[in-house]
Formats: C-alpha cells, sequence, structure tokens
C-alpha cells in the first residue's frame, strides 16, 4: 500500500510537472526568448548582428543614365491588364474602365450593363456593334494613354481629374457622358475620433480634419496622388482648403508642409492603408462610398464624410475616333443611363450619396501635375529619405529572378529622390554590405549601378540576417543624422532557410518602427507580406512583365 501511495505521489508530480511546463511553454510559444523594448534594442541588434558573417565589397562604377524616366518603356504589354467583357462584334469600341466598376461582384456592375448592351443586338449604320472593357486603374490608364504605348477607343476613369490630365498632355478628349454613374470618395473616421472632432470644431470636413492632422489630435492616411483617384481628389482638396483661390501659393504650400508632417504614411493602395485602420494606426484614411457601403465592418465601426469632386465614371472618347465608333459610345452611354441599370448599381453601391455636390470647380490638368509633383517634394516634410535594400542573391534566386531583380533596381532607381540617402546589402549563406549608406547623388547612383550589376546568385537563404544588417546599418545612420526617414526594401522570392528567423527580428523591427517594404520575384508572397505587415508596409509581387513599372511605382510613393 505504502509503495502505491509513493508511486501515485510521484505520478501527481510528474502531471503536475508537465501541466506547469506546458502552461509555460504555450505562454512563450511564438514569443522572443528577451523582450526587445526601446531601451534594450541597441543591445539586442547588436548581439544579432555579431552572429553574423558580414562581408563589405568596394562596388565598381557604373554606367548611369541620365535620361528622364520614360513610364512608357516601364508599362507591362496591355494583356497585363483583363478584358472583362469581350467585344462580339466586329464594330465596337474598347474602353478602359476603373477598377471599382469593371472587376468582380459589387465590383462588377459595368461588365454586367456591358454584356447586356452586347446582347441587345444595337447597330449603327446598318452594322451591329459592341463593346470592349479592359479593367484597369485610372492612374495607370492615364500612363498608357499619355506615354502612348496604347491608346483605347475610350476612358471612363474614376473622376473627372483624370480626364483633365489626359488632356493636358495633347491628347484629344472628348466628353460622351459626364456621369456613367454616381460614386463620391470620403474621409472614413472611427465614430469615437469623429466625435471628438464634432465636440472640438464643430463639424467634420477636409478643412477640420487637416487642422486636427496638422494639430497632431488624430492619424490620418490617404493613397497615392500618382495612382489613386481619392488620393489625388484629397490631396487637392487639402491644398484648396490653405488657399481656395491658388492650391499652389506660398500659404497653400506651407499649410500642405505642417499638414504631411503630421501623416504616418501614404498607402501605395488601399488595401495597405485598411490593414493600418484594422491595426490601430489611423483614426481615419480616404475611401470611394461604393466600397464603404459593401463593407459591414466599416460601416458599423466608421462614419463616412464626402469630399472633394464626385467619382461619378465620366466617359471620354480618345483620339480621332471615326464618326461610327462616337456613335456607339454615344448608344452605350445612353444604354448604361437607363433607369433599370441606375437601379442595379444603386444595388452594388453607387448612386448612394446624390445630395452631395463637389466642393470643386473644374481644375487645369497641367495645374493637377504639378500639385502632384508639390506632393513628391513635401510628403516626407523635409526629412530626408535613408533606404537601405537588401538583396536575395540565393541559389533559389538563379537565372530569370536574378536577372529580374537586377534589371528592375537599374531601371526603377531612376524614382528615387534626390536629397535621401541609399545603401545596398545583399545576402545568401552569409550577408555582404554592397554599398554603405551616403547620399544618392551622382557618384553614388553610379556605385549602385555598379553593385548592381555586380550580384550574383548562389548558395542559402539568410533573408532575416539581411534585415538585421540593414536596421544595424540604418540605426548607426540615424546617430549621425537622426532627422531622417528610414525604410528596407526586401527584393526576395521569399524562401528562407539560413540564419536568423522572423521571431528573432520581429521584436526589434515594431521597437524601432522602421517599415519594411518587400518586393516578391515570382515569390512566396505570404512569407514576405508577414515582414511587411509589421509596420503596415506594403507587399507586391511581381513577375517579368510588370515588376519595373511596380517598382517604380512603389519608390515613387516611399522615396
Amino acid at each position: 500500500m505504502k509503495n502505491k501511495a509513493l508511486l501515485l505521489g510521484g505520478i501527481l508530480v510528474a502531471v503536475f510537472l508537465l501541466v506547469y511546463l506546458g502552461v509555460n511553454l504555450t505562454a512563450n510559444f511564438g514569443k522572443s526568448d528577451v523582450q526587445v523594448t526601446a531601451e534594450n534594442a541597441s543591445e539586442q541588434l547588436a548581439e544579432l548582428y555579431a552572429d553574423i558573417t558580414v562581408k563589405k565589397e568596394t562596388p565598381p562604377k557604373g554606367q548611369i543614365d541620365l535620361d528622364p524616366v520614360d513610364v512608357g518603356s516601364s508599362l507591362p504589354d496591355i494583356s497585363k491588364f483583363p478584358v472583362s467583357v469581350e467585344n462580339t462584334t466586329d464594330t465596337y469600341v474598347e474602353i478602359f474602365s476603373s477598377t471599382e466598376k469593371s472587376g468582380q461582384g459589387a465590383d462588377g456592375w459595368l461588365n454586367d450593363v456591358a454584356n447586356d448592351f452586347n446582347k441587345a443586338g444595337i447597330q449603327v449604320g446598318g452594322q451591329s456593334v459592341s463593346v470592349k472593357i479592359r479593367n484597369i486603374a485610372s492612374g495607370t490608364a492615364m500612363d498608357y494613354i499619355i506615354s502612348g504605348k496604347y491608346k483605347p477607343d475610350a476612358y471612363t476613369p474614376s473622376n473627372e481629374l483624370w480626364g483633365e490630365m489626359v488632356k493636358s498632355h495633347g491628347i484629344k478628349t472628348e466628353l460622351v457622358a459626364k456621369r456613367l454613374t454616381g460614386n463620391v470618395p470620403g474621409i472614413v473616421m472611427s465614430k469615437a475620433k469623429h466625435d471628438q472632432l464634432i465636440s472640438k470644431y464643430g463639424a467634420v470636413n477636409v478643412k477640420t480634419v487637416t487642422e486636427a492632422v496638422s494639430h497632431n489630435e488624430i492619424a490620418m492616411g490617404y493613397t497615392d496622388p500618382f495612382a489613386s483617384s481619392t488620393g489625388l481628389n484629397f490631396l487637392v482638396t487639402t491644398l484648396t482648403t490653405f488657399d481656395s483661390s491658388d492650391l499652389l501659393s506660398d500659404k497653400a504650400v506651407q499649410g500642405f508642409g505642417t499638414f504631411q508632417a503630421n501623416v504616418p504614411f501614404t498607402a501605395s493602395t488601399t488595401l495597405q492603408m485598411r490593414e493600418a485602420a484594422k491595426s490601430g494606426a489611423l483614426d481615419g484614411f480616404v475611401l470611394e462610398y461604393q466600397t464603404y457601403v459593401n463593407n459591414p465592418d466599416l460601416k458599423s465601426g466608421y462614419v463616412f464624410t464626402p469630399f472633394g469632386v464626385r467619382h461619378d465614371s465620366p466617359l471620354y472618347a480618345i483620339g480621332d475616333l471615326p464618326q461610327a465608333k462616337l456613335d456607339v459610345l454615344k448608344k452605350f452611354s445612353d444604354f448604361v443611363t437607363q433607369d433599370k441599370y441606375q437601379q442595379s448599381a444603386k444595388e452594388k453601391g453607387f448612386n448612394g450619396q446624390e445630395a452631395y455636390k463637389s466642393e470643386l470647380g473644374a481644375i487645369d490638368g497641367n495645374l493637377l501635375t504639378s500639385a502632384q509633383k508639390l506632393w513628391k517634394d513635401k510628403k516626407d516634410a523635409n526629412k530626408p529619405i535613408v533606404a537601405v535594400f537588401v538583396t536575395d542573391v540565393s541559389g533559389s534566386m538563379e537565372g530569370a529572378p536574378i536577372n529580374q531583380l537586377k534589371e528592375s533596381l537599374l531601371k526603377a532607381q531612376k524614382f528615387l529622390g534626390k536629397g535621401n540617402s541609399i545603401g545596398l546589402v545583399s545576402y545568401s549563406d552569409n550577408v555582404t554590405i554592397n554599398l554603405p549608406i551616403s547620399e544618392y547623388n551622382t557618384t553614388q547612383q553610379s556605385l549602385f549601378v555598379g553593385a548592381v550589376n555586380s550580384l550574383q546568385a548562389s548558395g542559402g537563404t539568410a533573408t532575416f540576417d539581411g534585415i538585421i544588417v540593414a536596421l544595424k546599418m540604418l540605426q548607426d545612420e540615424m546617430k549621425v543624422n537622426p532627422n531622417v526617414k528610414p525604410l528596407i526594401f526586401v527584393l526576395s522570392d521569399g524562401e528562407t532557410n539560413k540564419g536568423h528567423s522572423l521571431r528573432d527580428v520581429k521584436g526589434l523591427i515594431e521597437t524601432y518602427k522602421i517599415p519594411v517594404y518587400t518586393v516578391g520575384y515570382n515569390a512566396d508572397i505570404k512569407a514576405l507580406q508577414s515582414i511587411s505587415s509589421i509596420n503596415e508596409a506594403a507587399s507586391i509581387n511581381a513577375d517579368t512583365d510588370d515588376v519595373i513599372y511596380k517598382l517604380g511605382n512603389l519608390f515613387n510613393v516611399q522615396m
């Protein structure tokens, strides 16, 4: 009996010990061994860095290209953007359509109408006619048109601002219809912050929001005004709140600079901005009403406040079209605006803010282009960017991927803003500092080209070792120049099989609050997204056709 009692007691002790260990193991699962804080971050970084074999190279100078950026040459073949409705007759018009109405599901309204039009047996001059719809973002569509890379017969962007910009580049445009369906952009703000602004300012609009942002009372984000209709609209609306008579006056520029200094970041995509809002990094952001009303989470927790010019999807004829094609476009616009199709648009979230009138009058396209250039100059609020490019040169990148990486960096580096500073590291089994951080002048540009050209692929993939070295380079630079904005760009196929792990570096990235943008080359995009999501940076996946254009857009926004 005594032996049984002792045995039972031993079993119980063992069970309790296992439970204790299990609880503690579970509690620490996925956590770093040492909690990273602002106080011990430098020590933790130094310890991780000491574990890595870091080589340093002196790059040869490369031949730089001083010609201005050629957007057309970086654009992929137009087939990269899908035809959402095919023409069904020999006589037809091709229409570039913004994505909120030529996509899928709630975003597919124009496709549904176009399919009905093509089945209706409509004739012009005794011949049956049809339309072809291509799904393409308004800003990208404009790039194709003004560069001459590809010209459709017609263009229906989200708003009239893009039409004015196309016109200002000497492209003949004819307004076929001022409106295909109704939509408006808006500031989407958490109910708590919205109520705070009402209490203090008496109203929520772009003027009170810009004032609140300028006083650092709310965290506000918006999208790239070179690519996003809502971002462009927000930019010009914000400028006019500071000077309604001249959106590029000294007063407007100064006011915008104060506002922009307190904007956490400009998102490359709406998805990136939405994720930042979900994480609590933003109190408010910009979005079209049609997207807002179709998202139950947003409707329940956020308030929508319209601003700027309406997004009523105007329809433009592009170039010198024959009369027959103009007639097809007119027939199509009449067909689209029938009551039954406007009702179906309403069911998909359009035509929902009919009482709202545009706050801005017509704006000349040249003025809009100048506003974009102003944004490029002022978006970082006079804080120079310091960026380190972390390039994957492991064996899995051999062949086409490493060639893509080199070509895209060499061509997209034209979008890097002067006055910023850059460095370059590469990684495989170990990490090499190919180019120390220095100001991006002609000499550094030449060294960057030489360093990129010398990259060769072989060995394992120590992605997080490369990020650790980049973090160390940035921290060292910020000790000398504290008034800078640090960024990291990781270019990889996403596979990691050597060195440190995400668990080892996540706490450091969070503590330093350095955005890590990732660019995948036919990649394991989820692995890269897990890195970028730490500080709400963007992650893009690129293939041979569009990597240069995508990377150029990313650099244009962030650099």
